[in-house]
């Protein structure tokens, strides 16, 4: 089935959870789209089963606190930040509940966290003014670039460059081969004023990158020159909540949470705004991802919402 605008519009929350009583800050789907992870401020990890609709099964990480969670690629295991003790990243085993391994080093809170697509590496940003660069199989920093501010990063769909977005003004990309010599590109973007840079994503064609805030405005620009190409506004962020925006698989569509509860859609070449999708969410829509394979949404705030089209592409 195609996501064209009419299928976007006919998004209607299919199944809402009510497993957590603290906001949901993170989620994470598996790249074959059958679970859905996510972490909320009450300590919990919880699982979720895409194809039956159902949850799977929950973690507590009462003693750490958990943040930033991502599938590994390893079946049945994640990684995390902390909220509590210290800003040591986690790596996880589900099944059993037990950590496999500590990655310390920064020595403020982590502000970013992603895994690469393609191998056992992940890079972590924090408010320390560093990003960090790890592989799964040992404890120790495999790179350690020192930034002037706040970084977020993310990979490239290939899994070769990353981009790292520094104190909200500037994106730096690196490749993964040769990052010691510093970035190969520098892209200076107006500095926000009026909000922080809260997180990065290029979309699956590699052609853009996504810029989140906690403000009430996202930018998207050009991934090879910089140039901005949208400013996605018209949400409500009253609450400077880091604010997830995510792309369809496609890249054609751009998704966002609100403090009002709604999930607003814009469409990503024209900027037009698609529709609002409205979810009767109690609290603000922190998160919201599409599912890399199946044509289904997720949105959380303390409740967690699975949408479904409810009509096709020729209707």
């Amino acid at each position: 089935m195609k996501l064209v605008d009419h299928v976007v519009r006919s998004f209607k929350v299919a199944k809402v959870f009510r497993e957590n009583t603290d906001k949901i800050n993170s989620i994470d789907f598996s790249p074959s789209g059958d679970t859905l992870i996510s972490c909320s401020e009450d300590d919990q990890i919880v699982i979720y089963d895409c194809e039956k609709g159902t949850q799977m099964r929950t973690v507590n990480s009462k003693k750490y606190g958990v943040d930033h969670i991502h599938f590994t690629h390893a079946k049945n295991t994640a990684i995390h930040s902390s909220t509590k003790v210290d800003d040591t990243i986690r790596y996880l085993s589900l099944h059993d509940n037990k950590y496999i391994r500590y990655f310390p080093g920064h020595t403020k809170k982590v502000v970013s966290l992603c895994i690469s697509p393609v191998e056992d590496t992940f890079l972590s940003g924090s408010l320390d003014k560093t990003l960090r660069l790890w592989d799964l199989r040992s404890p120790n920093c495999q790179g350690l670039m020192h930034l002037s501010g706040r970084p977020v990063a993310a990979y490239d769909p290939e899994g070769l460059i990353f981009a790292a977005g520094v104190n909200s003004e500037s994106i730096k990309l690196y490749d993964l081969r040769s990052f010691d010599k510093g970035p190969f590109v520098t892209f200076k973007l107006s500095q926000e004023k009026e909000c922080d840079w809260t997180g990065l994503k290029f979309s699956r064609d590699g052609k853009t990158i996504l810029i989140s805030t906690n403000g009430s405005i996202i930018r998207l620009i050009d991934a090879f020159h910089g140039t901005p190409m949208q400013t996605f506004t018209g949400h409500l962020n009253n609450k400077g909540i880091p604010i997830e925006a995510s792309y369809s698989p496609d890249s054609q569509f751009v998704f966002s949470g609100s403090t009002d509860g709604r999930v607003h859609v814009w469409n990503a070449d024209t900027g037009y705004k698609v529709c609002v999708l409205n979810a009767d969410h109690p609290a603000p829509v922190q998160c919201v991802q599409f599912n890399p394979k199946y044509m289904m949404l997720a949105s959380a705030c303390t409740n967690m919402a699975f949408w479904l089209p409810t009509v096709d592409e020729n209707a």
